[in-house]
């Protein structure tokens, strides 16, 4: 079942795009960007570091459920596309929280970077995870959680997390709250391709919902809010009704052997975090794009540029491979 703001949803119907094979979100200006990649032409945009979280809780038959947001249609970056809650790093992340659990420094050994970079990334996720879905990974102390994030004053600082009119270190230290890194499990590591004009060096974490706590539905990112079994997500992708990008696709389809939130907060600790990175291979007419470790998302594209004007491009998506 997908609940959509605690109400029954559909089926995602209204997402499908017609002859698509799976919801593999596909920029079409890909093509041509990644034939200019490969002639010199472009220069690589660095990757922004970012955080997102896998936010989870039990189902009512013991089976975990992971909270997604559609990412509206007027997004500049995959608008239309389902997503965790998450986003860049803000500078002031870099700057010191209130902070219980494991250290800066034992991130940095997780994470493969330095400390100011790890708390940075620890506090997007836990800050992102508020912003955009409403749920606080903090507590008054090193043991407790904050039970109960709704009401007007708690609406009021999220507005201002996000509009950057607000620390997330001024917010907890304002309240008396300790951000719980502990609460987080490393999951994966993506960096977007480098044909991409918008470039995210994404760090994945995983979460349980804490006890007491709800979902506050729809952001200024997002237009539908659902909670849905990874199972159903990924059918849902696969059959072409809900478009997802590809560290989405799989970092739900890594959910599937766990038969409850707990078992995927043990496992978090054994996941490789090594980054995927996307290649693209000019092969005669035909651009090869794949992720290494993930032949699914192999795609196989024309290399000739588009017509002329009101003549069909020919640069289009073919089949996975």
């Amino acid at each position: 079942m997908v609940t959509t703001n605690g109400r029954t949803g559909g089926d995602g119907a209204d997402d499908r795009a017609s002859g698509r094979e799976n919801g593999q979100w596909y920029p079409p200006e890909w093509p041509d960007r990644i034939r200019r990649l490969a002639h010199g032409e472009l220069e690589p945009v660095p990757p922004r570091r970012a955080s997102t979280v896998l936010l989870l809780r039990t189902d009512t038959d013991g089976a975990p459920a992971v909270h997604m947001l559609r990412r509206r249609t007027s997004m500049a970056f995959a608008g239309g596309a389902y997503a965790y809650p998450g986003g860049a790093v803000d500078p002031r992340d870099e700057r010191d929280v209130p902070w219980a659990g494991p250290s800066p420094q034992e991130w940095a050994a997780r994470l493969g970077v330095e400390p100011e970079v790890a708390q940075a990334v620890v506090c997007a996720a836990v800050r992102e995870t508020f912003e955009e879905a409403g749920v606080l990974l903090a507590g008054p102390d090193p043991a407790t959680v904050v039970a109960d994030t709704t009401g007007a004053e708690w609406e009021a600082d999220r507005a201002a997390l996000a509009g950057h009119e607000l620390s997330f270190g001024d917010f907890l230290e304002r309240r008396g709250l300790l951000l719980r890194s502990d609460l987080l499990g490393g999951w994966a590591r993506w960096i977007t391709p480098e044909f991409e004009p918008r470039r995210y060096d994404t760090w994945f974490f995983v979460a349980a919902l804490p006890d007491g706590q709800r979902t506050a539905g729809v952001s200024t990112e997002a237009d539908r809010a659902v909670w849905i079994r990874p199972f159903e997500a990924v059918t849902g992708y696969d059959r072409g009704e809900l478009l997802m990008m590809p560290p989405t696709v799989s970092t739900l389809r890594a959910l599937l052997p766990y038969e409850d939130v707990s078992a995927v907060l043990a496992a978090a600790g054994e996941r490789d975090l090594t980054p995927v990175l996307a290649r693209a291979r000019l092969v005669g007419e035909e651009i090869v794009l794949s992720w290494p470790g993930h032949e699914e998302f192999t795609k196989h594209l024309s290399s000739r540029p588009p017509g002329p004007p009101h003549t069909p491009a020919t640069a289009t998506p073919g089949a996975d491979a």
